[in-house]
């Protein structure tokens, strides 16, 4: 069954629309320091708003425990919002109390309002099914019709995301319908060669993604910390680098089912190799096998790929028709250890087929080193979403829209 989109809630003309957006910025001292979240939501609040419905947008932001808490609240991205739609946006104070009862009876077509942070109610996330039914449906009150455009949520089982969709007549919004028209391409369709770039901490965060796209891949490039697992699965020292040693086995079956598929798998064959995790450490860079043989000793910590494996990488990447992307190579926060993901960044902006960026870390690092969300195909809005959309797991939040 198809998804259903924004076409199928018909005319919304001084409807009241209750929108689940992911607000889930990352703020400083109270202010957004990336505000790519926000940006991907407006396309789909512009058109309710000039479709003269009245729009209750609603989000989480941060793990708050259930209860309101300052620093995450969501009047930044409210103030935000107004700037950027150049339209007031009114805040309510709570969720389903007085205050938002308040805003949304204000409201008038072409209206927005945002509603404080969902997570502030501990029914939101709560494992019980009828909690989130109950929040669900005082969300639910007033409106007409619910629209999903959080994609970066649609992997949980909670009440603003899937109970909310089964309260009210719902459909996906267009970020969602985007995402999910990318991201098939990517499992579906995609053109080859088809390379896929895999980073970040942890081997154990991406088993099921390599799992389900190594018979669909021509290449495979792995780096960040999870690159030390596979090294260590060849029999290399990493010394005191990031080590899953209860992945080892998964990792040789993946070494073993590349070579049997004709997967080119590309692991680093240099490392940069610092005498601690700081930003100002010391650091080397040494062969992919030699790391114990640094001048740090067992000491040293690999913190990001080296520049012959960086070239190597940007080649693999630019001879690709299908590239996805996601977690860095390296510590990109720290600018001596951000060289190998500002490589893959750039290589993925020069490639003449589709470049994705698999959001979380990735998207977050491509802006961090100054490159523009224009310049890559397409940038997820759900790291972990996105993962799981590649792994071909159930998807809560898509299943209650018709997927």
């Amino acid at each position: 069954m198809a998804i259903r989109t924004l076409s199928s809630l018909g005319d919304l003309a001084g409807k009241t629309v209750l929108i689940r957006c992911d607000f889930n910025v990352p703020l400083q001292d109270g202010a957004i320091t990336d505000e790519g979240r926000i940006v991907a939501s407006l396309p789909t609040l512009r058109a309710l708003l000039e479709q003269g419905a009245k729009v209750v947008a609603m989000s989480h932001l941060g793990r708050p425990k259930g209860e309101p808490e300052a620093q995450y609240s969501l009047e930044p991205v409210a103030a935000r919002l107004s700037e950027l739609l150049e339209t007031p946006v009114a805040f309510a104070t709570d969720t389903v109390g007085e205050d938002a009862e308040r805003v949304r009876a204000a409201l008038q077509d072409g209206q927005l309002a945002l509603l404080e942070n969902l997570r502030f109610d501990p029914r939101e996330t709560s494992k019980d099914a009828d909690d989130r039914a109950a929040f669900a449906g005082e969300l639910a009150e007033g409106a007409d019709v619910f629209v999903s455009d959080g994609f970066g949520v649609v992997h949980r089982e909670q009440a603003s995301v899937f109970e909310i969709a089964k309260a009210l007549p719902s459909a996906a919004g267009m970020l969602v319908e985007r995402e999910l028209e990318v991201l098939s391409r990517l499992t579906d369709s995609p053109e080859h060669p088809y390379a896929v770039v895999l980073g970040g901490s942890k081997v154990s965060d991406k088993l099921g993604v390599i799992e389900h796209l190594l018979p669909r891949v021509d290449r495979l490039l792995i780096g960040g910390g999870m690159l030390f697992t596979f090294l260590a699965a060849q029999g290399h020292g990493v010394a005191s680098s990031l080590l899953e040693d209860d992945q080892l086995d998964r990792v040789r079956g993946y070494l073993q089912q590349a070579q049997e598929l004709g997967v080119e798998l590309l692991l680093p064959t240099d490392i940069v190799v610092a005498a601690a995790f700081d930003a100002d450490a010391e650091h080397e860079t040494v062969a992919a096998d030699a790391i114990e043989q640094s001048s740090f000793g067992k000491d040293g910590i690999g913190l990001d790929i080296g520049p012959d494996s960086a070239a190597a990488f940007a080649d693999a990447i630019c001879g690709a028709s299908t590239v996805f992307w996601n977690g860095p190579m390296g510590v990109f926060e720290m600018p001596a250890f951000a060289h190998g993901t500002k490589a893959v960044a750039q290589a993925l902006t020069e490639i003449e087929g589709l470049s994705v960026v698999g959001g979380g870390d990735s998207a977050a690092a491509v802006r961090q080193l100054g490159f523009t969300d224009d310049a890559f195909g397409h940038i997820s809005t759900g790291g972990g979403a996105s993962l799981e959309f590649l792994e071909g797991a159930r998807l809560p939040g898509l299943e209650a829209l018709g997927l």
